[in-house]
């Protein structure tokens, strides 16, 4: 099968996971539990684990020899020739503070390497999808094909990060590196900004500590915009952990030459 073959699909998973999500969003009974052993807050709700139940059971029920990626009940058959990666609400904490800067990511790997990716916004209705090709946004009123926009320094980008205080010292630094150039920095967004980088509102995304299913399915859409996503080394970025996503090559050399100085 090809990527085009699983289209439809991925659009039900989308819509099965969203009705299951808006009940839970801005009501005040919703339950959440802080996953973290540590002193950091990280937060799974009702909504979080449901979402991933049904999306389960759908790519069970249709693609059994599939592996799947989850964040909430692990993985299986993860070495298989297409797996799914998914996370079902990323920006849980925007989710449980009523904010709706918070995306269902579904990724398709392919031997190992991300072929597709969507990002759905069931509460404003968006989704932004890509193949590495091309990208597109479908939304309440309209579609369109993304396309990022050119920038010729730093000094002239809009960066965003989650929050700076979710890099370790040392990271932080070297992004106040990077934010002591930029035209503009803005913090928040989680999956929104590198969304906003494809359709071209911003220059730069920086951050840390993702994992793969953080970043799977946001790659294939950068891509296919025309943007250019890579860890801080340089590397491909479907792994996790320090990743740079630029709508300019021009941008991304310069702020990776920042980072690693």
């Amino acid at each position: 099968m090809t990527v085009i073959d699983f289209t439809a699909f991925i659009d039900r998973l989308a819509t099965a996971s969203g009705e299951t999500i808006l009940p839970f969003f801005r009501t005040t009974l919703l339950g959440v539990e802080n996953k973290s052993v540590s002193r950091d807050f990280d937060p799974v709700t009702e909504a979080d684990r449901a979402a991933e139940a049904v999306m389960r059971r759908m790519i069970q029920a249709n693609f059994p020899e599939h592996g799947v990626l989850g964040e909430e009940f692990g993985n299986r058959n993860e070495d298989a020739e297409y797996v799914w990666m998914l996370d079902p609400i990323d920006g849980t904490k925007s989710f449980i503070a009523g904010f709706p800067i918070w995306g269902t990511l579904i990724a398709l790997l392919h031997r190992g390497m991300p072929v597709f990716g969507m990002m759905h916004q069931p509460y404003i209705g968006e989704r932004f999808s890509g193949d590495n090709r091309s990208s597109r946004y479908r939304g309440p009123s309209d579609g369109r094909k993304l396309a990022v926009r050119r920038c010729a320094s730093l000094k002239e980008a809009t960066s965003f990060t989650t929050s700076p205080l979710l890099m370790n010292p040392d990271d932080r630094a070297a992004f106040s590196k990077v934010e002591a150039e930029v035209r503009l920095s803005r913090y928040g967004g989680d999956c929104y900004s590198y969304c906003m980088l494809a359709a071209g509102h911003l220059d730069l995304v920086i951050e840390t500590e993702l994992k793969p299913y953080d970043i799977a399915a946001l790659i294939p859409i950068i891509i296919g915009a025309g943007g250019v996503i890579t860890t801080w080394e340089g590397e491909p970025a479907q792994g996790g952990g320090r990743v740079i996503a630029a709508g300019d090559p021009r941008i991304h050399e310069a702020a990776l030459k920042l980072l690693n100085c």
